[in-house]
Formats: structure tokens, C-alpha cells, sequence
């Protein structure tokens, strides 16, 4: 077999991984839904970490799922996926999936007040 050909097929093989290990869109919500407690928990201090997670169980995470469909988007691009989060009119893209692993981007710890101000805004 000559290289042309081994190389065709093997990046045939890997597309075909990539296509059938992609994250699939509950994934992707489930990995930011836990990022968004995180950082209610950060904000509210310790001293409050307490009272979010009572509130958490209490509203039984209304806030994070209105969050969630309000402001966060998966965009499939069938061999990997992208993460955005919609802050006013603007899009910005805070995690990417591919090969079964997300990979949430360091710019949602920059965000982490906006985030919170609209969970908040939710009540």
C-alpha cells in the first residue's frame, strides 16, 4: 500500500471516530450546569455556600435550567460540538466537545459575574 492511500484511510478512521464519540448535547448541558453552581457557590462567598445549596434544592435548579435554555446553546458540528453563552446580543464560545470530552474554556471563570447576574435576573 503506498502512504497516499494508508493516510487516506486512516483519516477516514479517525473521522468516523470522531463523528461517533461526539459529546452529545446533554453532556454539554450537564458540564455547564455544574460550572454555573460552582460559581453561584464562588460568588455567594463561603460563608453563603451553605444557603445556595439549600436554595438549589429548594427551586430544584429552575434558576439554572431557565439559565440554560435562555442563554446557553450546543452547536453540533457532527465531528465536534461547541459550547456558547449568549451574554446581551453577543455570542461567545466558552467550551468545545470531541472525542467523548468537553472542555470548558478559562473566558467562563472571566464571565463568572455576568453568568451569575443572569441566573440571578431568572428570579
Amino acid at each position: 500500500m503506498s502512504k497516499t492511500r494508508i493516510f487516506a484511510l486512516s483519516m477516514i478512521v479517525l473521522m468516523l471516530i470522531a463523528f461517533f464519540s461526539n459529546p452529545e448535547q446533554e453532556q454539554h448541558e450537564k458540564i455547564v450546569r455544574e460550572k454555573a453552581i460552582v460559581l453561584l457557590k464562588q460568588q455567594a462567598g463561603e460563608q453563603n455556600e451553605q444557603m445556595v445549596d439549600f436554595g438549589i434544592q429548594l427551586f430544584g435548579n429552575t434558576l439554572i435550567d431557565q439559565f440554560m435554555q435562555n442563554h446557553v446553546k450546543v452547536e453540533n458540528y457532527y465531528l465536534f460540538s461547541l459550547t456558547k453563552i449568549r451574554v446581551g446580543h453577543q455570542e461567545n464560545t466558552i467550551g468545545g466537545g470531541a472525542f467523548g470530552t468537553i472542555w470548558l474554556s478559562p473566558k467562563i471563570d472571566e464571565k463568572a459575574a455576568e453568568i451569575v447576574k443572569m441566573i440571578k435576573e431568572g428570579l
